[in-house]
């Protein structure tokens, strides 16, 4: 499991094929956005293939505005996009690290009924989502 923290860099990897989107937990996004609004879309798309005020992440994937939205979609739609910005609660620094991966020790699962009953639940609305 991975979460990431670069709207632009993640969405980039998932659609390259580099990271699976099933593998993703959630995205802690520092792009304030609502993909489904064609104002703030447009907007995302010029910023990060031609530069702007972003840094041109998707320069290379101009031709894929379509998949790039849809996944966008599903992430904010799935719950698997958190924008802190929505909830002004600041903007978090851009890293030069974006995913972070997430281990479950499955053999110490029995020894810490905490993480065990997180994973838990965490199973179940990951299954939801599909």
């Amino acid at each position: 499991m991975k979460v990431g923290l670069s709207f632009s860099r993640c969405l980039r990897d998932i659609i390259e094929g580099k990271v699976e989107y099933d593998n993703v937990l959630v995205i802690v996004s520092r792009t304030d956005l609502d993909p489904h609004n064609d104002n703030h879309w447009n907007s995302i798309w010029e910023g990060y293939t031609t530069g702007g005020y972003s840094h041109p992440e998707w320069k290379d994937h101009k031709d894929k505005n379509d998949e790039f939205r849809k996944l966008a979609a599903r992430l904010y739609d799935c719950g698997k996009l958190h924008q802190p910005r929505q909830f002004k609660l600041g903007n978090p620094v851009r890293l030069p690290y974006y995913w972070l991966d997430l281990v479950v020790p499955v053999d110490d699962l029995e020894e810490l009924p905490a993480v065990k009953a997180i994973w838990e639940q965490y199973q179940i609305i990951a299954g939801l989502c599909l």
